[in-house]
């Protein structure tokens, strides 16, 4: 074994290590993190030999240097709008940015460009992001409609600028998808309280807006006129297999839930290990995001730095609720309207078979499935997931027809639309 090699082994070593050391004050979790550590070995395997191969040429101060690199360099993330706050019916503050249409003197070449000559109408679309994610997971499609239609771009409870859940945080009370749905709806009532709504919702934004729909469907039926699904799921998530063997997935299942709510109590803990860990959990996370092999490194660092700003407690705190999500009946509540459902065919996280399950429950929506790419399809193949969602609105009646959005913010040179 090569000095590289057997350094990033003993990294993913370290990570069952740090479990080990944040499970092993309860007795009662020892024999769990001995089961866990051989699950996330698994997991770690596939990363750690992408990290020994890099290892063999990239040191680690060099590595740091670029990651500081594409950080400063990289414009992802960097677009704001105007703020707001809205609050949860637990009193929860939830952040927002809005961004409005800009007046006939702006860059009115580039409307043309995207919608045609008429202005659009006054609809809102209001983007949801998925967990362990901020509104910046958005960039690329904000950017593209930016100043064309007025948007809305919020912060789930307890990610990004959001206040941690009160709920949560002060009575302990478990976090569910119907919460999602709830803190949604406050953050409409604030920032859209009339007008026509487009609903777009990622992974577990998407759950969010099917819990909106459970709860509120005459908000649907009235206000709603589009809603576009991505990489998201009706319900079944227990049966993901993340792309591992059964042994593994198996080891998984039984014990994550128990782990990650001890790390939960020992963050600061787990926190300092995740960064000694750098480089193994990039690997992972970019293993679990992305599909193709040429993504822009400042995409993929983009991504890292959002999941790693998701405190391990709130990872801790919002895994569970995935199991118990099943919304598949509120799917009825978007039969009447123009529906995209996209996913990219090399999603680990929510298989696209999800999608093709809930695009079977509406046959009238559009199902696109996007080749090469994974779970931030929006951010791996963002020309793909704006050309439709700009399709969408036309066919909500929202913009004129013969709207597209060719070629915007590829950042791979596989990209190619659906």
């Amino acid at each position: 074994m090569s000095e590289s090699s057997a350094e990033a082994v003993a990294e993913a070593a370290s990570a069952a290590v740090a479990v080990a050391s944040a499970t092993g004050a309860a007795g009662g979790w020892r024999r769990a993190t001995g089961i866990a550590g051989a699950a996330i070995g698994v997991i770690a395997a596939g990363a750690a030999a992408g990290v020994a191969v890099e290892r063999m040429t990239v040191g680690r101060a060099m590595r740091a240097k670029a990651r500081l690199a594409l950080d400063a360099a990289g414009p992802y993330g960097a677009l704001r709008g105007t703020p707001g706050k809205a609050v949860a019916d637990d009193g929860t503050e939830l952040y927002y940015e809005v961004d409005d249409v800009e007046p006939q003197g702006g860059p009115a070449g580039r409307r043309r460009r995207l919608f045609g000559r008429k202005a659009p109408l006054p609809v809102t679309v209001v983007f949801s992001h998925g967990y362990c994610l901020t509104q910046d997971s958005w960039h690329f499609q904000r950017a593209a409609l930016r100043g064309v239609v007025r948007t809305v771009h919020w912060d789930q409870r307890s990610h990004g600028r959001s206040a941690r859940g009160a709920a949560q945080l002060d009575d302990g009370v478990p976090l569910t998808i119907d919460q999602l749905g709830r803190d949604l709806k406050a953050v409409i009532d604030t920032a859209a309280p009339e007008g026509p709504i487009v609903l777009v919702g990622h992974s577990m934004g998407g759950m969010t807006v099917m819990a909106l729909a459970a709860q509120y469907p005459e908000f649907i039926r009235d206000r709603v006129v589009a809603t576009a699904f991505v990489g998201t799921s009706s319900g079944r998530l227990g049966e993901v297999n993340f792309g591992l063997p059964v042994a593994g997935v198996n080891a998984v299942r039984r014990v994550l839930p128990g782990v990650l709510k001890a790390l939960g109590q020992q963050a600061a803990l787990v926190e300092k290990g995740r960064r000694a860990t750098a480089d193994l959990f990039a690997g992972i996370i970019k293993r679990y995001s992305f599909a193709s092999r040429d993504v822009d490194p400042a995409v993929a660092r983009f991504a890292e730095r959002m999941i790693e700003g998701t405190p391990i407690d709130v990872v801790a705190e919002f895994y569970p609720a995935f199991t118990d999500h099943d919304k598949t009946e509120a799917l009825t509540h978007f039969a009447d309207m123009p529906v995209l459902v996209l996913a990219g065919i090399g999603d680990l996280v929510t298989p696209s078979e999800h999608s093709e399950a809930i695009a079977d429950l509406l046959p009238d929506a559009e199902l696109v499935l996007v080749p090469d790419a994974g779970h931030l399809v929006m951010l791996e193949h963002p020309e793909v997931v704006t050309d439709r969602l700009a399709d969408l609105l036309t066919r909500a009646g929202a913009v004129p027809a013969g709207a597209t959005v060719g070629g915007y913010g590829s950042t791979s040179s596989t990209a190619r639309p659906g």
